[in-house]
């Protein structure tokens, strides 16, 4: 609004010596409103999540601790833990609340080769847990070696969103190797907690990014305010090369207030008398 009041002002009021905007100060302008625009665009996928929420997969062959952790994580024993491999044959699902944002955790049946038919439809339903997940937890047990079933699931995980959770940490094996993985590792205990804080720490940087303030200075949930705002700064964009190809401010107002209606549909519209107001708040006008 700024901008195009001292465009019009310019324009409109050059007998009251009002000077015209060099293109140097319209660019700093436009610059001084793309960047919180372009940090705004950015955070819509964090938004999403905070709105809509994430889907975490707790994967693994059976008896890594996946249940456990799982009851850890949810902070209740939801989830039956016993010593027998197999026990969890159906998906166990708890929304909780990580700063603030709900993520729904998936308990899956262990992954390995069915001994009956039950287990084979928990199986298979742990496969589409893993497929539809935002985020899979993929855990192995460090008081064991490292299995072939271990090994087949990072692989089928490929390159999606994952963690890698070194669960048992308390009874840790010498004999336990870290497969080589591009995912970050976690160690941790269900039975004493540790590395639990760590493990929350690094789901929440999977939802925020390296940036784990953006959400400090707010963001977009909607996928329509997304598209507006993208075609605010389409806008700018255009306003940038008017300036640069000299074209008359005439010109320039015109995706200057393009920009601006794009906003308004977020924010209410602005109307001709705002521009005004502004107009005679900063220039001597007419006396």
């Amino acid at each position: 609004m700024e901008l195009i009041a001292l465009l019009e002002a310019g324009i409109d009021f050059a007998e009251d010596d009002v000077s015209v905007l060099p293109a140097e100060r319209i660019l700093q302008h436009i610059s001084a409103v793309r960047t919180p625009l372009e940090e705004l665009s950015g955070s819509f996928a964090y938004g999403k999540l905070v709105h809509e929420g994430l889907t975490l997969a707790i994967v693994g062959r059976p008896n890594v601790g996946k249940s456990s952790l799982f009851n850890r994580l949810v902070e209740s024993d939801r989830a039956i833990v016993t010593a027998t491999p197999g026990t969890t044959r159906d998906l166990v699902t708890e929304t909780v609340a990580l700063d603030g944002i709900p993520v729904k955790l998936v308990d899956t049946a262990g992954i390995r080769g069915a001994l009956d038919e039950a287990e084979s439809i928990g199986i298979g339903k742990s496969m589409a847990a893993l497929a539809d997940a935002d985020l899979v937890l993929v855990v192995l047990d460090s008081s064991q070696p490292v299995e072939q079933e271990d090994y087949r699931l990072l692989e089928l995980l490929g390159k999606r969103p994952g963690i890698l959770v070194e669960s048992k940490a308390d009874i840790t094996s010498s004999q336990f190797l870290v497969p080589s993985s591009q995912l970050r590792r976690v160690r941790a205990s269900a039975l004493t907690s540790a590395g639990i804080p760590e493990l929350r720490a690094e789901i929440l940087r999977h939802v925020g990014g390296e940036d784990s303030g953006q959400n400090e200075t707010g963001f977009l949930t909607d996928a329509r305010h997304q598209g507006l705002v993208r075609g605010s700064l389409a806008a700018l964009e255009a306003a940038v090369s008017a300036v640069g190809s000299r074209v008359p401010h005439e010109m320039v107002l015109l995706d200057l207030y393009s920009a601006l209606r794009s906003l308004d549909e977020i924010t209410g519209a602005t109307s001709s008398d705002d521009i005004l107001n502004l107009i005679f708040s900063k220039f001597c006008i007419g006396k």
